[in-house]
Formats: C-alpha cells, sequence, structure tokens
C-alpha cells in the first residue's frame, strides 16, 4: 500500500491563506536544512527535501496551488517524473537555490554573473603567545616575540616566476580566476561559480618558477618584534598586531599577529576580573585591641587600621588597588582582603599565665565545662588520672 502523503501546507508549515512570500521563506528554510548536500548519506533528510520541493511546486504556482486546494492529492494522481511520481517542470526555484548553493559552496556571489574570487584578499593571521608575570599582566609591559613570516623574495620581486619568464594567463579560466560547473540536483542543471583549480583563482599560472622560493613570491624569514602588552589583560587574552601576518593575494594586504598572553601565577593574590583578593594574617592582639597592619598590594604595602574586635575571615575593601581596565586604565577594580586571625601555637609560661589571667578577666572560657559539670578537674585537663574515673579507667560523662 503507498504511504499516504502529507498535506502539503502542513509540509511547509504555512497558513492555507499564506501568501507567496510567505511560502518560498518557508521552503527556503526546510531546503537549507534538508539539501543532501548538508546532510550526505542520510535518508531521512532526504525524503523530507524531497517531500517539501514537492509542496513547494505545487503551492508556489497559482494554477497547481488552486487545483491542490480543490481537489488535494488526488489533482496529481499520475503525474510523470519527479519525486514520488510528481512533476516538477514549470516549477521556479531559480533565486531559491541560487541563494542555496551559494551557501553550500562558501558564500553568496556563487552564482553566474557573481562577485569575482580573484579579487584582493587580506592574508591570514598568525598567531603566537608569551608569558608574563602578575604584575606585568596588571600595569602592562614591553615583550620581545620572534615570528618565523613570509617575506617578498628578492630573487623574482614576489612574481614567483624565474628571472626573465613572467606568470602567463591562465588557459583553464582564461584569466578570470573562475570557472563554472553545472550541478544536477532534482530540479534540473544548476549552473555555479568556483574558483579556478588551476590557479587557486589568481587567473595567472607559472611555468617555469623561482628556484629560491619555488614559485611562492616569499621567502619565510625569522624575524623578533616588540609588542605592548596593555594594562589590564588577562589570562588567555591576545592583542593584535596589525599587518604583519601572512602576505594577501592579488594585491590585498597582510593578515595580523594575535599575541596570546599566559600569566603565571602570583603566590598572595589572585585575580577574578578587575579585582585582586589576598588573605592577611592578624594577630590576636591586633584582632581584639585594634591597631595598625600592613597589606601587600600591587601598588606596594599599604597601612591598613584594624578595628578592635575584628572577627577571623572579615573581609576588607582597598577601593581602587584592582586591576586597571583594558580600556581605560584611569578605572580600576579593587582589593578584597580576608583577615584571618592568627593563634600562637608556642607560649611561654609567662605567657599562659597571662592568657589564662586575660580569660579570668573576659569570658571565663576556660573553666566553662568544669563549672557546667560540676567536675573538679583542673583546668588544663589534669585529675592524676588523665581525665578518667580512677575506678574502672573511664570517662566521665556528664550529658547523654
Amino acid at each position: 500500500m503507498a504511504e499516504q502523503k502529507r498535506d502539503y501546507y502542513e509540509v511547509l508549515g504555512v497558513d492555507k491563506n499564506a501568501d507567496e512570500a510567505a511560502i518560498k521563506k518557508a521552503y527556503r528554510a526546510l531546503a537549507k536544512k534538508y539539501h543532501p548536500d548538508m546532510n550526505p548519506g542520510d535518508a531521512e533528510a532526504e525524503k523530507k527535501f524531497k517531500e517539501a520541493s514537492e509542496a513547494y511546486a505545487v503551492l508556489s504556482d497559482a494554477d497547481k496551488r488552486r487545483q491542490y486546494d480543490q481537489y488535494g492529492h488526488a489533482a496529481f494522481d499520475g503525474g510523470a517524473g519527479g519525486a514520488g511520481g510528481f512533476d516538477f517542470s514549470g516549477a521556479d526555484f531559480g533565486d531559491i537555490f541560487g541563494d542555496i548553493f551559494g551557501d553550500f559552496f562558501g558564500g553568496g556571489g556563487r552564482r553566474t554573473g557573481g562577485a569575482r574570487n580573484n579579487g584582493p584578499m587580506k592574508g591570514a593571521n598568525l598567531r603566537t603567545s608569551v608569558r608574563i608575570t602578575f604584575e606585568e599582566a596588571v600595569f602592562g609591559c614591553k615583550k620581545e616575540i620572534e615570528l618565523t613570516v613570509k617575506e617578498t623574495c628578492k630573487t623574482c620581486n614576489g612574481s614567483g616566476a624565474k628571472p626573465g619568464t613572467s606568470p602567463e594567463t591562465c588557459s583553464k579560466c582564461g584569466g578570470k580566476g573562475q570557472v563554472v560547473f553545472t550541478q544536477q540536483s532534482f530540479f534540473g542543471t544548476v549552473r555555479n561559480v568556483q574558483a579556478c583549480p588551476d590557479c587557486q583563482g589568481t587567473g595567472k599560472v607559472i611555468k617555469e618558477k623561482c628556484a629560491d622560493c619555488r614559485g611562492t613570491g616569499y621567502i619565510p624569514m625569522k624575524k623578533r618584534y616588540s609588542v605592548d602588552i596593555p594594562a589590564g589583560i588577562d589570562n588567555g587574552q591576545s592583542t593584535r598586531m596589525p599587518g604583519l601576518g601572512e602576505p594577501g593575494t592579488n594585491g590585498g594586504p597582510r593578515g595580523d599577529v594575535l599575541v596570546e598572553v599566559i600569566v603565571s601565577r602570583h603566590p598572595i593574590f589572585q585575580r577574578q576580573d578587575m579585582n585582586i583578593y589576598s588573605t592577611v594574617p592578624v594577630s590576636f592582639a591586633v584582632a581584639a585591641l585594634g591597631g595598625e597592619i600592613f597589606i601587600d598590594t600591587v601598588d606596594g604595602k599599604v597601612i591598613y587600621d584594624v578595628k578592635a574586635g575584628t572577627q577571623t575571615d572579615t573581609k576588607v575593601r582597598l577601593k581602587g588597588k584592582g586591576v586597571p581596565s583594558w580600556r581605560n586604565r584611569e578605572i580600576r577594580g579593587d582589593h578584597y582582603v580576608t583577615l584571618v586571625v592568627q593563634v600562637p601555637d608556642k607560649l611561654s609560661n609567662e605567657a599562659k599565665e597571662l592568657l589564662k589571667k586575660f580569660d579570668e578577666a573576659t569570658m571565663d572560657s576556660l573553666t566553662a565545662v568544669q563549672r557546667a559539670t560540676g567536675s573538679d578537674k583542673d583546668t588544663d585537663g589534669k585529675d592524676g588520672k588523665d581525665g578518667k574515673d580512677g575506678k574502672d579507667g573511664k570517662k566521665k560523662k556528664f550529658w547523654k
């Protein structure tokens, strides 16, 4: 049993009252999506492409659309040729497939009479990288780089031809740089234009090549350049050096050099966008009583006044001590500092006694457990039995 065809309006996804422009727009989108050249080997895509093409062939023709609206698919039963027995003759796919095939083969201007391919073209960009320090990324710097670049061959003056000879007009394209080729589609023959494969779109061929540059017209040379690294650049970003890349073709300008920066890690600073983050230790005395401390920044040491009673992990902001904006170095981010209260791990006997007196005068935290449980254990945890009951050697339990 033959497969039942879908409604043509449903296939294109348009309303039955859709005008010609809407039908053409819907079909163009489907044709680009399901064309066999864009989905090689995909039988399902090819099937959908044929279905959409058949629907467009009918709905884009006023007479056929009128017949279809009146009789449905029965109006075309028994038609010869085309996909699924449908006759595509008379269907207007001209401008649609000119656009579509232009997309398939590298952009607009691929139809006969389009833009020429052998005009001036900018050369390719070169890429390299350079490692810099954290501070160099913040404030900018100059770095030396070495590149292998193509320079015009002095032997042939860039023609690529052996001295005493000249490039000749390409016989395949007649010097146009383009050749016309045809492609068979479901709708007949489509004419397209591509760069000439013999002269690579230049319109010239070199019969006798220069021995020094082997017909390229250029000699690779190592050269050193000074590159300006802008202030505020971040790891992985690149700065551009215009006009130092690969040579252009047919008189086109050189490409550019893109220099990627790799920023080394800093021992105490971390960066996020334009802000800098660090951690600074604060003594117990300064945290409790308040006082001045030194904080390291990218601008050098600054003095910061710690407030009395500062708790550990307190965060403070040093405004304008961050990273400059890449576009305007007068604008800077901030430096955020986390204050961490340091607890001394070694105390003299005198310091211990003073600390006990300090605790008694403030929170009396050293005896808090004893007071809560009624234990007679000394404040250092020693009662002759290391905090254990002398009878059974087990620790006393004061709660469940």
